[in-house]
């Protein structure tokens, strides 16, 4: 035992030190330090790899099959949608996807369809930036299919893009992320009635908190654009939508849940990196450990189509499959029932449940 150890404790020479021969000079501190930065090393490792976990949140475990049933989803052709639609074919269900871009769509669906076995998925045109198309859509939907079981208003369409305008006049995060969801759902409710238990699922996003709906200016003509606060109305306005129309269709057998997915790895915000092209490019590394993936992110809207009694708690918030409790602005009916019948009056309903 060398001199000046520890009583208890034996030290030994590192390996390749020459043999017993006495320590060159730097020899002493190398071990303890090699020794140090692998302790580190497996610390941030495993550091890594608990956050990657905590990130990638909620799995839906309900194995339910929905064979016989029908499910539509907005956006299908990517994304969360994509994941989605993968799920719930491989699930047995008939799933529409509703996309704009019909040659995406196809070589999505046909992925689909290789990967799960289920043939019956299929492909629908549908541009939520146009009223027109959205009526189009829902005319022919509620003439060929035989029932809608969920609907899954999927399509965040876009976020934070400059300030643009649909072909009906509307600002186009409001229109695209609501307005088309709002006609959409609502021409399609007799179908869901019909088939009820039915069950209608709309994606939002945490941005809600800090929202606020400006019934004055709703398309910004008047105030200074900007592309946060609009994503933000839009945002807070999906939570609106599914909370007033989980209290209109109370008793209908149709139940309405809202959702947060989590920050994903998609193609959405490409307008972000197009604002902040030097952010994005710094961002981009490490937003592979701290956004979650496609697949991660469809875990709360697949939770919400399927999972058993949860009927009644429709008009909730939900995030990592679990119930959450939306913002206050969230949860302010008097603002709610005000944008159902703007809304409304936006697209030219006439009669809305």
């Amino acid at each position: 035992m060398r001199a000046g150890a520890p009583a208890g404790f034996l030290v030994l020479p590192w390996p390749g030190g020459g043999g017993g021969s006495d320590p060159g000079p730097g020899d002493e501190g190398r071990g303890p330090l090699l020794l140090r930065c692998g302790a580190l090393l497996g610390v941030a490792v495993i550091c890594v790899a608990v956050l990657r976990r905590w990130i990638a949140g909620g799995v839906c475990r309900c194995t339910l099959r929905l064979d016989g049933k029908t499910v539509l989803i907005t956006g299908a052709n990517t994304g969360i949608g994509k994941e989605t639609s993968r799920d719930l074919a491989g699930r047995g269900a008939r799933v529409v996807m509703a996309c704009r871009d019909l040659t995406r769509a196809e070589q999505a669906a046909e992925e689909i369809r290789q990967a799960t076995g289920n043939g019956n998925v299929v492909i629908r045109h549908l541009d939520l930036a146009s009223l027109y198309s959205v009526r189009q859509f829902a005319k022919e939907f509620l003439d060929t299919e035989d029932r809608l079981d969920i609907l899954i208003n999927n399509a965040a369409g876009v976020m934070m893009c400059p300030k643009w305008l649909t072909e009906d006049g509307f600002e186009t995060q409001l229109a695209v992320n609501h307005l088309g969801h709002f006609l959409l759902t609502n021409l399609l409710l007799p179908k869901l009635k019909s088939s009820a238990p039915s069950r209608v699922v709309t994606v939002s996003s945490i941005a809600h908190r800090g929202g606020r709906i400006d019934f004055d200016d709703l398309f910004f003509s008047r105030r200074r654009y900007s592309s946060l606060e609009s994503y933000r109305q839009s945002k807070l306005a999906n939570v609106l939508f599914s909370r007033e129309l989980a209290r209109r269709l109370r008793g209908s057998g149709v139940s309405s849940f809202c959702l947060h997915p989590g920050v994903i790895r998609t193609e959405l915000g490409r307008h972000v990196q197009g604002w902040f092209p030097l952010l994005g490019a710094l961002l981009s590394l490490p937003s592979l450990l701290l956004m979650k993936t496609p697949r991660q992110g469809s875990q709360t809207t697949v939770y919400c189509a399927v999972t058993p009694g949860l009927e009644g708690r429709s008009g909730a918030y939900f995030s990592d499959c679990a119930e959450k409790e939306a913002a206050p602005e969230g949860r302010d009916d008097a603002v709610a029932r005000k944008l159902w019948e703007e809304s409304t009056r936006l697209v030219g309903l006439k009669d809305t449940c």
